[in-house]
């Protein structure tokens, strides 16, 4: 945890270098908006305005709810086991659109209930499902302390491995509403209008979740400005282990992809135990789910898809790699004022 404390600034120098280049290229300035932005700041990232993202992992941290059994959830959390099996085995959504562009996929056992029989499925589990937040805390400090680790360790080994960019992913039946918790305690909400549907709840069932959210804060008594006892009290295992990715992608200099709103509230937890981590994550998408917008503007973000999506399991921030390429292809490959007879474009004031 000691490298939580040690994260630093991101490059200065390569950010200004890489715009620097956007600016050499013949055509208006800033013309390609937020992606000549998250080119640069990918740039500080890694250090140079020579990006490279051509190595791009999604890892989806796999846990369990037991918020669940307050019948918050359209199914049981026996589908979290389900999900993350055809996930690690490569059948799930997440596989499907990672495939389409050259990332590859890892599925991480951080709190599933119950032992599932898959080698494929990363096995780092530190508590078998949280407990019921609506009675106490979802987690010990320990279990929380434990599965950031597992995080930032991950970020570690991908990084050794040649890894260039990561995804955020999740899977979690019940996570929405441990989120919806956070985002209400975060950005001072009442739940009403930070909790959503989730994968499909009926008006009684929506219901239900903001009165489990309510009286999770009540009896949790979560303070804001201590970010990692929110998500002890508050959060899941996946969630914590999301925190850890983020950290861990500031600590190692590797930029970090958010997802939707499991993956935002994650990162807006990273930003609260260190704010500089927010100069490290790339926003993807804005989620359809009530909380999406707040979390990301909470971490200073924009994102630039806005499209409903609320499927979750990486598949949002996947997305945004297409946008990237495409941005890079125009970063490296166009023509120049300087290879030109087009007069450069100034800057407006």
């Amino acid at each position: 945890m000691d490298r939580i404390n040690n994260i630093v600034p991101a490059d200065r120098a390569a950010y200004i270098a890489a715009k620097s280049r956007w600016d050499s290229i013949a055509k208006p300035l800033g013309s390609f908006g937020l992606l000549e932005e998250m080119i640069q700041s990918i740039a500080a990232v890694q250090g140079s305005p020579d990006v490279d993202i051509s190595v791009r992992t999604a890892v989806v941290m796999c846990g369990d709810h037991g918020v669940v059994s307050e019948g918050v959830t359209q199914c049981g959390q026996e589908v979290t086991a389900e999900c993350a099996k055809a996930i690690a085995e490569g059948r799930s959504n997440i596989n499907a659109v990672a495939e389409a562009f050259n990332a590859q996929v890892i599925a991480v056992d951080v709190g599933i209930s119950v032992g599932v029989n898959c080698p494929d499925l990363v096995d780092r589990k530190v508590v078998y499902g949280t407990d019921n937040i609506t009675s106490g805390a979802a987690m010990t400090a320990e279990e929380t302390g434990s599965a950031i680790v597992i995080g930032i360790d991950t970020v570690k080994e991908l990084s050794e491995h040649g890894t260039k960019i990561i995804v955020t992913g999740e899977m979690g039946i019940g996570n929405t509403t441990s989120t919806a918790a956070i985002a209400s305690v975060l950005l001072g909400l009442p739940p009403e209008q930070v909790t959503g549907r989730g994968a499909g709840l009926s008006t009684e069932g929506l219901q239900r979740k903001i009165e489990a959210v309510k009286r999770a804060i009540e009896v949790n008594k979560p303070d804001k400005n201590k970010p990692f006892e929110l998500l002890q009290k508050l959060g899941g295992a996946e969630i914590a282990a999301m925190t850890g990715i983020f950290l861990g992608g500031a600590y190692y200099h590797v930029p970090v992809i958010i997802d939707g709103v499991i993956s935002a509230a994650a990162a807006a937890i990273a930003c609260g135990m260190n704010q500089l981590c927010r100069e490290y994550m790339l926003a993807s998408h804005c989620s359809e789910e009530p909380a999406g917008e707040g979390l990301l503007a909470y971490c200073g973000l924009k994102a630039p898809i806005n499209a409903g999506l609320r499927l979750g399991e990486g598949t949002g921030g996947v997305l945004l790699l297409p946008l990237l390429d495409g941005a890079l292809a125009l970063y490296r490959n166009s023509h120049r004022f300087d290879e030109t007879n087009i007069e450069r474009y100034a800057e407006l004031t």
